[in-house]
């Protein structure tokens, strides 16, 4: 089923439609897209014909903002609802897209001091360009054992998934290769203890640095769980991601290399 726009003959919107926010792709559906009656995406999609909007060269919906900010945007259509990360620093960027987007009621919510938002409101938002160790802690931080140093451990990996050729089938997810582990060795063993393996670089002092460790098991959120248990908390993250085919009738397989900065 698609929508056809009215006053047009044959102009379609498809049941799926791909976004490009900012040079980062979202596929969603369309009832998403017009959930709020009024917003600039309800009368893009439902008031205009898909010719007169701007499209990247894979035909893809083009719009000229925050590609990241974007996701909080395109949940909030999809259940009305606002949930935003621990400590995050982006609450004024964020409730200018709500007004860029016509979301009169995610922009009034952005700009109340509520506190079942998960932002800690006592901290500036210019605090984000500080190093963490030096920021006001939050009370609900996971509390340092007495004695133990502060310190950043990155923890990164590699992995691959495959998207079809319908975008409507389900993405393979996920299969990492190897998580690494960089930070000063005494952090990282008492952190990981024996699930680290040492045997790239074993026999370093405890007060130097290495970036050839990595875990003996592959999963992300046990690594996570463990860094939260020593009172570690996710300072930074990057990612970057290749497509390793490019012939239009095979499926998409992507790798990537993402890396999480933890401090203590």
């Amino acid at each position: 089923m698609a929508l056809t726009v009215p006053g047009t003959q044959g102009s379609t919107y498809p049941d799926i439609v791909e976004l490009n926010v900012g040079g980062q792709v979202y596929v969603t559906r369309l009832d998403t897209l017009t959930a709020v009656p009024d917003s600039l995406l309800w009368t893009k999609f439902s008031q205009s014909s898909p010719e007169d909007l701007p499209k990247d060269s894979k035909g893809r919906f083009f719009f000229d903002r925050d590609g990241f900010l974007f996701r909080y945007i395109l949940d909030y259509l999809r259940d009305s609802e606002l949930f935003l990360p621990e400590f995050f620093k982006e609450r004024r960027r964020l409730q200018k897209e709500a007004d860029f987007f016509r979301l009169p009621e995610l922009s009034k919510r952005l700009g109340e001091d509520d506190s079942s938002l998960a932002e800690d409101s006592t901290e500036p938002e210019d605090a984000e360009l500080l190093s963490p160790a030096t920021t006001p802690s939050s009370s609900d931080r996971t509390p340092r054992s007495p004695g133990s140093t502060s310190g950043y451990i990155t923890v990164g990996y590699r992995g691959s998934y495959t998207i079809g050729r319908d975008i409507q089938a389900d993405a393979k997810f996920r299969r990492v290769a190897r998580i690494t582990v960089c930070g000063k060795i005494a952090l990282t063993k008492e952190v990981f203890g024996d699930t680290l393996n040492e045997s790239r670089d074993p026999d370093r002092p405890p007060d130097k640095y290495t970036s050839r460790y990595y875990l003996k098991y592959n999963f992300l959120e046990q690594a996570f769980d463990q860094l939260a248990q020593a009172g570690f908390h996710m300072a930074a993250c990057s990612s970057t991601g290749t497509c390793a085919n490019s012939d239009p009738g095979d499926d998409k397989m992507w790798t990537s290399y993402t890396e999480y900065v933890f401090s203590r």
